[in-house]
């Protein structure tokens, strides 16, 4: 599965599943089985805000240096998204 980053993010790594993306860009935070289950889901407007699906087992804490560091880089993980898919951005 498609890592973000190499680095963790708040102690979670940011990635998304090859069956996600008939969604609309997301990602998924988790500690170290990238697993669905327990991950955290924030999916990303095109300003890169991002609406929080799952808070999974994150801290508030890690919610908000999460989504910072999502609002910061999320052209580049649209870049690294859209090579999968053409489902472009979360719309409400």
């Amino acid at each position: 599965m498609p890592k973000y980053s190499p680095f963790k993010v708040a102690d979670n790594y940011l990635y998304y599943t090859k069956h996600c993306i008939i969604e609309s860009m997301h990602a998924h935070a988790s500690d170290r089985r990238l697993t669905e289950a327990g991950s955290a889901k924030f999916f990303v407007y095109s300003d890169g805000s991002t609406y929080v699906q799952h808070k999974g087992q994150l801290t508030d804490r890690q919610v908000r240096i999460i989504q910072r560091y999502i609002k910061q880089h999320y052209m580049e993980m649209y870049e690294m998204w859209s090579r999968d898919t053409d489902t472009g951005f979360y719309k409400d």
